[in-house]
């Protein structure tokens, strides 16, 4: 924090230089615009505002829109009120202010000796909407994000319909990669599922202002989804992209707009926010063994509230939704069969009876031990996926890597300056890595492996990466299916609750899950 009140007022040293004439035209040494921090001081009193502005001049981030504003009382002093004067001003400093300092006929007027100017109700509606507009947009930008939890991945931590504040400064705010964009829409127009809500023409390189501190782990971190570059407007997030080409096909994704849609890309800002757990950090080894996690060999000390797939058999008959709600259980039970459980691998046997009626639940392990006192419930069974079973859909989707939700790895987290050692074996594993997080062209052939055009065994890692899971473990899409998440993915960090809806019921019939309001994330 330290870093960004230095940093920040002398990077409005650059734009004051070029009000060096103005600054003359004012009385004062135009030499005086080239010194930090005194120069902010001497243009307070320039254009006559108190000097308890400074103190938000160097409040990291809200010090930019102080700085816009001088820019505007300034202009005021040489008679320029037309909202697009000061728009000009705002928007090209570099150009406005050099010609106002130089242009003879601008002459500059002393702010207690100016006449008053009486704004039109149309002008008091537009600066009063883009005072809040900007306002929120840098709030929304470097300090803090409203976020709803739209999925179940990690409940029992946070629910579905969970309103939250994600706060930016703990890790960093991140430099806006596509500043071009219309305000408070993430990456799509309202009324429409493909028209961009942001412009390409001008994109910044990925920067991050120094934050309150790192991810560390447990963490509850909101981030872009890292599958999400490429899509279907059909399916959007629900089924990534790279998953609907294993199933169908590339050629039938592209060919059939029916089906699919468009296949659109997106900048890395612009992904869906996800929200997950960090689980490893860069250089961790991360395994995890009949559903414990590992990292470097030692069992992780998870805080969430973790959930996992039970079967529940009963005597016939559905468990109360009464009941349940009353065990805070979100779910009333899917139906099984038993040709679902062949699928999964369950031995017929474990339950009792011809077709017995079973219900597969995601419980805590506390709710399963509550559900086994149900008078109706025969069996609770915790289901855990054999070990070496491969589920297709596990990251890196690769036969040589056969596992699954409950046994996975090991795998290696990449930190920024490893040197990885790449052969056959593992290419798998970090071809998204080298190839789609670093922009580095990646050829396989005749068994060598060629990063950007040259044949090589091992490659230097440029940023950090992170492994993300939900606490709702086998009703959660994250980084066993998709993989690493890059350092510039990072959004921020799920701080407080400050408003929790049940959507599955009414305003006046427990709408408002008043017991799980104002609580701070953990």
């Amino acid at each position: 924090m330290l870093q960004l009140i230095i940093l920040i007022p002398l990077s409005f040293t650059i734009p004051t230089l070029f009000a060096w004439k103005v600054f003359e035209k004012a009385g004062e040494p135009g030499w005086k615009t080239a010194i930090p921090f005194y120069n902010l001081y001497v243009w307070l009193r320039i254009i006559k505002k108190p000097i308890w502005w400074y103190f938000f001049l160097i409040i990291p981030f809200i010090n930019v829109f102080v700085y816009l504003l001088m820019i505007v009382e300034m202009l005021k002093c040489f008679n320029k009120f037309s909202l697009g004067q000061q728009a000009l001003a705002v928007l090209f400093p570099f150009v406005y202010l050099p010609w106002l300092g130089l242009t003879e006929k601008e002459k500059y007027l002393d702010p207690d000796k100016r006449p008053k100017r009486k704004k039109g109700i149309v002008r008091e509606w537009v600066d009063a909407i883009l005072f809040a507009v900007i306002a929120a947009t840098i709030i929304r930008t470097f300090l803090l994000e409203a976020y709803t939890i739209p999925t179940s991945s990690m409940e029992k931590s946070l629910l579905v319909g969970d309103y939250l504040f994600v706060s930016k400064l703990s890790y960093g705010p991140r430099l806006p990669l596509t500043p071009l964009s219309f305000p408070f829409v993430h990456h799509t127009m309202p009324l429409s599922k493909d028209r961009k809500s942001y412009l390409e023409w001008v994109k910044f390189p990925y920067y991050r202002f120094p934050g309150f501190g790192q991810v560390e782990r447990n963490d509850a971190v909101v981030f872009n989804y890292p599958a999400g570059d490429t899509l279907s407007t059909a399916f959007q997030s629900e089924r990534n992209y790279y998953e609907l080409v294993r199933t169908f096909g590339r050629k039938s994704v592209h060919t059939n707009p029916y089906q699919f849609g468009k296949i659109i890309t997106r900048p890395v800002d612009k992904r869906e926010n996800y929200i997950k757990r960090c689980i490893g950090l860069p250089g961790d080894t991360l395994q995890i063994k009949n559903q414990v996690v590992y990292i470097d060999g030692q069992p992780n000390n998870n805080p969430g509230k973790k959930q996992y797939q039970y079967i529940v058999q009963t005597n016939g008959s559905r468990i109360n939704p009464v009941r349940l709600q009353n065990m805070n259980i979100q779910s009333d039970g899917n139906p099984l069969n038993l040709r679902m459980l062949d699928y999964m691998g369950v031995d017929r046997s474990e339950f009792k009876g011809a077709n017995p009626m079973l219900f597969d639940f995601n419980l805590t392990d506390k709710s399963a031990e509550k559900i086994k006192q149900l008078p109706n419930v025969i069996k609770v069974m915790k289901y855990v996926y054999p070990e070496n079973y491969f589920y297709t859909e596990i990251y890196p989707q690769d036969t040589a890597f056969p596992w699954n939700p409950d046994w996975y790895g090991p795998i290696y987290i990449p930190k920024e300056g490893d040197t990885l050692e790449l052969n056959m074996k593992n290419i798998a594993l970090y071809e998204r890595v080298i190839h789609a997080y670093e922009n580095n062209e990646l050829d396989i052939r005749d068994g060598k492996i060629y990063i950007n055009g040259k044949e090589t065994n091992e490659y230097v890692v440029q940023m950090n990466y992170y492994w993300m899971m939900g606490d709702n473990r086998h009703n959660s899409q994250d980084s066993r299916f998709w993989g690493f998440v890059p350092e510039d993915h990072i959004v921020g960090k799920a701080v407080f609750v400050w408003l929790s809806l049940d959507k599955n019921k009414s305003l006046f019939r427990g709408k408002i899950r008043w017991d799980k309001m104002f609580r701070f994330v953990r």
